[in-house]
């Protein structure tokens, strides 16, 4: 028989063994992330084919498609279906770009890839993670949970680079922090004779463990963040839109849709407020990392 205190060593053990592995399945198997959502036209050549959380959107253009985020390693097979009920072609997707390289908008990058012939294009400071297949991520490339399959980018985009196809242009704007690489895209978008700012931002949030302070794999990660909040608040912006559909309120303006229309998805304001929010979060932290309560 076990002794009161080795018994519960390997109890606690076990215990959190059990807790681990709880997260990390819950985290693989978010609902919201892998539920399927009904594809719309947000607005112009605009339209939303992602989950019920995770953001993606296909640009349709007269010389093939592009698509922004490849999401989860099971996420294709939902997005080609959300893309066909609109009536369009996946093969027809020329270009696959992303928000910023983590696994819930990019492990899907091979798939699609490899089912549209698609040209990947990354930001500079995320291609490295992106081809490791997360393994070169600063935070998480540790974390087995955190990999998958790794794609091979065709072309390196910098700040301010163009992705031009059909008459369509976006510009990719480094927003970094989130990951070193992270991108928001903007372009514009004509919806009964106006003409629309869109801004599809890749992510200004801080994740539980990031150390903002003294983080040798990442030591300009606070200056980043303050860079990409100086950005985001430059950008005009008519329609928001986010990585992830939570950012700009996507299910409660969805159920506006049928009665509003396109014009349900123009909220400068909502993009302002959430920019603030995100910046005093931001604040917070780090003066409470600076303060040694990290």
């Amino acid at each position: 028989m076990l002794k009161s205190g080795k018994l519960w060593t390997r109890a606690g053990r076990f215990l959190v063994l059990m807790v681990v592995t709880a997260a990390v399945i819950a985290k693989a198997q978010d609902p919201a992330w892998t539920t399927p959502f009904p594809s719309y036209r947000i607005a112009g050549n605009l339209y939303y084919v992602g989950s019920k959380d995770l953001a993606s959107y296909l640009i349709v253009t007269p010389q093939g498609d592009i698509l922004i985020n490849s999401s989860l390693q099971s996420s294709p097979a939902l997005i080609k279906k959300s893309v066909e009920k609109l009536g369009f072609k996946f093969s027809d997707v020329k270009i696959l770009l992303i928000s910023h390289a983590h696994w819930d908008h990019d492990a899907g990058s091979a798939e699609v890839m490899k089912l549209t012939g698609a040209k990947y294009m990354v930001m500079d400071a995320d291609v490295p993670v992106v081809e490791s297949g997360g393994r070169k991520d600063f935070h998480y490339g540790r974390s087995p949970e955190d990999l998958y399959p790794p794609a091979k980018v065709d072309r390196v985009l910098h700040d301010g680079s163009e992705v031009r196809l059909g008459g369509t242009v976006l510009v990719a704007h480094l927003t970094p922090g989130h990951t070193k690489g992270c991108t928001t895209w903007t372009m514009k978008v004509t919806e009964g004779g106006k003409t629309y700012n869109v801004v599809i931002v890749g992510s200004p949030n801080l994740n539980p463990g990031y150390n903002l302070v003294n983080d040798p794999a990442y030591p300009q990660i606070a200056q980043d963040y303050e860079k990409t909040f100086q950005v985001l608040k430059s950008l005009p912006c008519d329609i928001f839109l986010g990585a992830h559909g939570s950012y700009y309120g996507m299910l409660a303006k969805y159920a506006l849709l049928k009665q509003r229309g396109p014009k349900v998805f123009v909220d400068p304001q909502g993009y302002k407020t959430y920019v603030a929010d995100r910046e005093r979060a931001f604040r917070a932290e780090l003066a409470k990392q600076l303060k040694g309560g990290r």
